[in-house]
């Protein structure tokens, strides 16, 4: 029945998510804000999708971290869910990601009329200044910046190094640092086809505030989000 429910969801998602494109095609030369509008539509359906076909819910600890205007979101990514949920949650969000992703034909013009942060991750030092400069753009914009420290997908419970990205946005930017950690890898796993049904735990951590050394920071951020995503996989 899982595997079913899961080819369903697939199939479905799939058709939302052309529909979506297409219709939504002029809105490339439309203001950002209404691309954004288009795109929570699109996930709130994709939303819905997972949690009619699929029995995929969610649920929200520590919203009242959330400070109002600008701040920047270093989160735990166990999948897809997260980069999808957080666009919907957060106001106009600006994700740090992979410069490859802006050539995926539609989606990734879309990603780059909102006004995404797109890095060259061969670009080391030169990549992190343009990376910081984007950021304090988007700042000025009043929108929050969400970034991955990891860099990519981790299962529950595996660990990668935390990338100088995060040093360099908390060093030079001047905000407090919201950590977030989440389980959406036990229901929603990379590259995984069949997802399961439970409730997604998403929580957001007290913000660490600016002013720390780069060691400390680093060292305060992944044991905060750490620790915090290894509880919540015991969970269900």
């Amino acid at each position: 029945m899982t595997t079913l429910r899961a080819h369903i969801f697939n199939i479905l998602y799939l058709l939302w998510s052309a529909f979506m494109h297409i219709v939504c095609l002029p809105l490339l030369v439309a203001p950002a804000p209404a691309i954004h509008a288009a795109g929570k539509f699109w996930i709130a359906g994709s939303l819905w999708l997972l949690k009619v076909c699929v029995g995929l819910t969610m649920r929200e600890v520590g919203s009242e971290n959330l400070p109002a205007g600008p701040v920047l979101v270093a989160a735990k990514h166990q999948s897809a869910w997260e980069t999808l949920y957080l666009s919907w949650r957060l106001n106009h969000p600006a994700f740090v990601l992979k410069k490859e992703l802006l050539m995926i034909p539609v989606f990734g013009w879309f990603l780059a009329r909102v006004g995404m942060i797109a890095i060259d991750r061969s670009g080391k030092a030169s990549a992190l200044k343009k990376m910081v400069a984007d950021a304090k753009a988007i700042f000025a914009q009043g929108r929050p910046v969400v970034i991955f420290p990891e860099g990519t997908r981790v299962a529950p419970g595996a660990r990668m190094p935390y990338q100088p990205g995060i040093a360099a946005l908390y060093a030079q930017l001047g905000v407090p640092v919201v950590p977030v950690a989440l389980n959406s890898g036990l229901f929603w796993g990379r590259q995984a086809f069949v997802k399961k049904a439970g409730v997604i735990t998403i929580e957001y951590l007290p913000p660490i505030p600016p002013g720390l050394d780069r060691k400390s920071f680093m060292r305060e951020l992944e044991a905060r989000i750490e620790t915090a995503a290894e509880r919540l996989a015991k969970e269900p």
